[in-house]
C-alpha cells in the first residue's frame, strides 16, 4: 500500500504527480475503446458475411420447386464453389420442410434458437461437426401442398459457414482499429505532457528567478504572467520575503546603532579606567570610580534601550484583550518611588471603569515606562507628571504629560526618530526613548503625538489607538 501513501505522493513533482493522476483515466478510456472497437469490427464483419449467407440461401430459394408433387432443389454449384472461395472455409446447406420429413443436403443441422418468422432470415452462431459455424436460416410458405399434404407448408433453407474468414476480417478490423487508438493515445500524452510543461512554465520560472538571487536580494518577486492560482504562491513568497527584510533591516540598525552608541562610552570609560590606575591619592581614584560607574550606569541603560528597540522591530506581536486603565495604574504606580525622590507629583488621571484595547501588554508597558522616565528625568524639582487615559470617539488614548523644558515646537517633528535630542537639553541620555514608542506604536498600528504640555510648557506625549470598524 506504499503506492498510496499520501507523503510518497507529495514526494514526486508536480508533472510525475499530475501524469500519475490521469493515467489511470487514460487507460480506462483506452480500455473502453479497445471493447468498443472489438464490438464494432464483430458487428462489420457479420454484417458483411451474413449479407453473403443470405445471398447464398437466396439463391438455392430461387431453384427449390415442388412442380413433382415434392421438392425439388436444382443447387446452384457455381455460386456455392465461388461462396466457400470468398469464405475461405467450408459452407454446408440444408433444405427441409418445416415437419423435417422432406430434407435435402446435410443432415444434424443446428436447429433455429427460435421459431423462423416467415421472410425474416435469421442468424446464430453454432458448432457443427465439432468446429464453430455461422448459420443462417429462412423460412417461406411452399407454392403448393405437397403430395399427401391438404395444405401448403413452410420450408426452411439453412446455410453455415466456417468461422475462418469472418474471424480473419474481424481481426483484421480490429488491428486497425488498435493501431489508430494506440496513434490517438500516444499524441494524447504527448500533447498531455506538451500541456503540463506548457503550464508549469510560470512555477520554472520563479524557481529560477529565486535560485539567481542573492541572499542580499529582497525585492518582491513579480507577480506578471503568473496564472491566477500561483499568484496567492507568489504573494505568500512576497510577504516572506517582506518579513525577512525587516528582520535584516533591525539587525542591520542594532548593529549600526551599537557601532555608533557604544563606540564613544567605552572609549571614555578606557580613558578614565586608566586614569584611575595612574592615580595615587585615594580621594582621587575614589572619584574616578564614581564617574566610571556613572558611566557605565548610563551604557547599561543604552544598552537595554538598543536591544529594547530591535526587540520591538523584529518581535512577532502576540495581542491579547489588556485594560489600559489597569496598566496605566500599574505603571504609574512603579514610579512612584523615583518621583518622590526627585520631589515630583506624579499624578493618575483615567475614567472609571476599564478601556479594553488587543495589545501586547509587554510591549505597551515598556513604552509607558520610557516616557515615564523621560518625564520624570526632564521635570525639575516641584513639577507635575500626570498619567492620562481616556477615550474620545474615533481613538483610545494613552499618555503622558509634563511641566519640563519640552521640545521646541520646529523639532516636534523629529522627536520620534533614533538619536534625536532637543537642542534645549543638557541632560545625558540617548536620544533612544521616544525613538522606542514610536516603533512599539507603528507595531500595533497606533501613532505617537507629540505637543505641548499644560499651560504651555513641557511635553504630552500621547500613544492614539484608532477604533476598528466593527
Amino acid at each position: 500500500m506504499r503506492f498510496l501513501n499520501p507523503h510518497r505522493w507529495h514526494s514526486l513533482s508536480l508533472r510525475r504527480t499530475l501524469l500519475l493522476a490521469l493515467l489511470p483515466g487514460m487507460l480506462v478510456v483506452f480500455s473502453a475503446e479497445l471493447w468498443v472497437s472489438w464490438r464494432t469490427a464483430t458487428q462489420a464483419a457479420d454484417a458483411a458475411y451474413d449479407r453473403s449467407l443470405l445471398g447464398a440461401i437466396k439463391s438455392i430459394d430461387a431453384n427449390i420447386s415442388t412442380a413433382s408433387g415434392g421438392i425439388g432443389v436444382e443447387l446452384p454449384y457455381r455460386m456455392l464453389e465461388f461462396f466457400e472461395l470468398t469464405a475461405n472455409g467450408r459452407v454446408f446447406y440444408r433444405v427441409a420442410t418445416e415437419d423435417g420429413l422432406v430434407e435435402i443436403g446435410h443432415g444434424d443441422f443446428p436447429p433455429p434458437l427460435a421459431a423462423l418468422q416467415t421472410g425474416k432470415p435469421e442468424f446464430q452462431d453454432a458448432v457443427y461437426f465439432g468446429e464453430p459455424v455461422r448459420v443462417g436460416s429462412y423460412a417461406r410458405p411452399l407454392d403448393g401442398p405437397l403430395a399427401g399434404h391438404s395444405s401448403p407448408q413452410r420450408v426452411v433453407i439453412q446455410v453455415a459457414e466456417t468461422l475462418d474468414a469472418r474471424s480473419g476480417f474481424r481481426n483484421a478490423l480490429l488491428l486497425q482499429s488498435i493501431a489508430r487508438d494506440v496513434l490517438l493515445a500516444l499524441s494524447a500524452v504527448a500533447l498531455l505532457m506538451l500541456a503540463i510543461a506548457w503550464a508549469l512554465r510560470p512555477l520554472t520560472r520563479l524557481r529560477n528567478e529565486v535560485l539567481a538571487r542573492t541572499p542580499q536580494d529582497m525585492t518582491p518577486i513579480s507577480a506578471t504572467g503568473v496564472p491566477a492560482d500561483v499568484r496567492p504562491l507568489v504573494d505568500a513568497i512576497n510577504q516572506h520575503i517582506e518579513r525577512n527584510r525587516q528582520q535584516s533591516e533591525a539587525q542591520r540598525r542594532f548593529v549600526d546603532d551599537a557601532s555608533h552608541q557604544l563606540r564613544t562610552p567605552l572609549t571614555t570609560l578606557a580613558t578614565q579606567v586608566g586614569f584611575a590606575l595612574r592615580a595615587s591619592d585615594p580621594a582621587t581614584q575614589h572619584e574616578a570610580l564614581q564617574t566610571i560607574k556613572a558611566q557605565l550606569d548610563e551604557t547599561v541603560r543604552q544598552t537595554n534601550q538598543m536591544l529594547s528597540l530591535a526587540r520591538t522591530d523584529s518581535a512577532q506581536l502576540a495581542l491579547q484583550d489588556t485594560d489600559l486603565v489597569a496598566l496605566a495604574r500599574e505603571a504609574t504606580r512603579s514610579s512612584w518611588a523615583s518621583a518622590r525622590e526627585s520631589g515630583i507629583d506624579l499624578g493618575f488621571d483615567a475614567p472609571d471603569g476599564a478601556l479594553v484595547l488587543a495589545v501586547q501588554p509587554s510591549l505597551l508597558r515598556e513604552a509607558l515606562a520610557n516616557l515615564l522616565h523621560n518625564a520624570l528625568r526632564y521635570t525639575p524639582h516641584g513639577g507635575q507628571v500626570t498619567v492620562r487615559v481616556w477615550r474620545s470617539a474615533e481613538a483610545s488614548h494613552l499618555g503622558v504629560v509634563d511641566d519640563g523644558p519640552g521640545i521646541p515646537e520646529d523639532e516636534l517633528a523629529h522627536a520620534g526618530e533614533r538619536f534625536f535630542r532637543g537642542s534645549n537639553t543638557s541632560q545625558p541620555g540617548t536620544g533612544l526613548g521616544l525613538a522606542i514608542v514610536q516603533a512599539i506604536a507603528v507595531r500595533h498600528g497606533a501613532s505617537l503625538q507629540l505637543g505641548t504640555g499644560a499651560q504651555q510648557r513641557g511635553l504630552a506625549a500621547t500613544l492614539v489607538f484608532p477604533h476598528t470598524p466593527t
